[in-house]
């Protein structure tokens, strides 16, 4: 008789599925373009067999794609198991835009994709292939639960999916046999003797504390400080509400830009500051531009706030699924009107945040609440959603490869992320940096800013203000 498989979620993966409702959709997804080079056929379309097979062989190397959610009886608590009813054609998707297609097409397209949750009966993946684009191009859309996924091994699957050297060869695709879940009385008995085995492990664990002595306290007494400081930063207070954080619905925009990374690099350099630093500060410089300009409402004296994800990734972690985050809050300085002061406030608290430890705090504070009951989280995230918002944005900063990568001998041109967008969130920024450019992804509400234009425009003007002033330093 074969054996059975299950993988619980950690208690993080599982706050992703809690967090999600009606109008907030908890998946990632990307927008990439392509040239289509080789991949073009002779009637001018794109060979969309070779990039199904092209994906398909690779799925041996990410098996949660292969994965559906199930969960425990008792607690419903979420498990993942192999999808025996697996439909590759499902997942990967192909479609078209009126020809030529242009950009605006594309976000419009994107928005109404992200627009849609996936389906928890399946695994909790989709990639769209979108041909008919102008000037000879094709697209990627990809959007994936922020429960299989965060940022960083985002990228690592970047790395499977693409190469360094264009090549037309495709591996061979590996048979797959998916293996026997668990029945739920099975999984039930399976999930109470780990909880058991946990608890048992809990003690024996304080008891070497206890025998060690005075090392391994030092490091817990550590983690409850940086716990404290996560705390204090203002995640029990609320921020200031703005335009930027009305009630939101199901429906969303996506919109991208892209700035040079030797230009953020020259302000850095110039004036001080980490690339990050920098990202920050032309954000809260948008936004206020945003505020004053666009919707005529004041910056002075309000507490702006951005939750910013923190890789907690250990190097042996690398390529592996899951979320390994912590988050940083951050008060961006938008009462500032000048931006060199505005950088400067922004990296003094950037450092006070690596000092005082407060990824780390983060994580802790996800370690402690990590015996919640799933359906309690959820309770409790949808109460915290609608009392206290304690920040106004989320903005992800993800390095990538400055050099270019290949999909079958097909150059990547640009990847632009998009990041979920919270309860009262009209806003979401997210950046990926490859082959020496910042690529922004904004995405929006599709009520709340509808003129994510305007909203693109206040980040150049911020980004020029910021420019003039390195030159002028330098």
């Amino acid at each position: 008789m074969a054996q059975t498989f299950y993988e619980p979620l950690s208690y993080l993966d599982s706050s992703f599925l809690a967090l999600e409702t009606r109008t907030t959709h908890m998946h990632v997804a990307s927008v990439v373009l392509f040239e289509a080079g080789p991949l073009t056929k002779p009637d001018s379309g794109i060979d969309i067999q070779r990039i199904r097979d092209h994906i398909e062989a690779k799925l041996q190397y990410i098996p949660r794609y292969r994965q559906r959610l199930s969960f425990v009886p008792y607690n419903r608590a979420p498990v993942w198991i192999d999808d025996d009813a697996f439909n590759f054609e499902f997942h990967v998707r192909h479609t078209s835009l009126p020809r030529p297609g242009n950009d605006e097409q594309l976000k419009a397209l994107a928005g109404r994709i992200v627009s849609q949750q996936l389906d928890r009966s399946k695994p909790l993946w989709e990639l769209w292939i979108v041909e008919g684009l102008e000037e000879g191009k094709f697209a990627i859309i990809a959007k994936i639960h922020h429960c299989m996924i965060d940022g960083i091994s985002g990228v690592d699957l970047t790395t499977i999916l693409l190469n360094v050297v264009p090549t037309e060869e495709i591996e061979e695709k590996k048979a797959w046999e998916p293996r026997p879940a668990p029945t739920p009385a099975e999984l039930a008995v399976s999930e109470l003797a780990r909880s058991t085995r946990k608890r048992i492990d809990d003690l024996t664990s304080i008891t070497e504390t206890a025998r060690t002595g005075v090392e391994k306290i030092g490091v817990t007494a550590a983690k409850l400080s940086a716990a404290a400081d996560s705390l204090r930063s203002g995640w029990l207070s609320q921020s200031t509400s703005t335009p930027l954080n009305t009630d939101i619905g199901p429906n969303r925009r996506f919109d991208w830009t892209e700035m040079p990374l030797d230009g953020v690099k020259h302000i850095k350099n110039a004036l001080g500051g980490t690339v990050n630093d920098v990202v920050l500060a032309i954000t809260a410089g948008a936004i206020r531009h945003f505020l004053e300009v666009e919707r005529g409402f004041s910056a002075d004296g309000i507490e702006f706030r951005v939750m910013a994800p923190v890789s907690v990734r250990r190097p042996d972690q690398k390529g592996s699924l899951g979320n390994q985050v912590a988050m940083w809050l951050v008060h961006l300085p938008v009462e500032e009107p000048d931006p060199v002061k505005r950088l400067h406030a922004i990296a003094a608290e950037t450092q006070h945040l690596k000092e005082s430890n407060q990824a780390l705090g983060a994580a802790t504070l996800v370690d402690l609440s990590s015996g919640t009951p799933l359906p309690l989280l959820s309770i409790a995230n949808r109460v915290a959603s609608s009392t206290i918002r304690p920040f106004n944005m989320t903005v992800t900063n993800v390095p990538g490869p400055q050099f270019p990568m290949y999909l079958i001998g097909s150059k990547m041109l640009a990847n632009y992320p998009i990041v979920p967008l919270w309860a009262q969130h009209g806003v979401g920024l997210a950046l990926f940096s490859y082959d020496g450019r910042l690529l922004w992804g904004v995405h929006a509400d599709y009520d709340a800013v509808p003129d994510t234009g305007a909203f693109v425009g206040s980040l150049h003007h911020s980004f020029k203000l910021l420019t003039n002033a390195a030159d002028a330093a330098s």
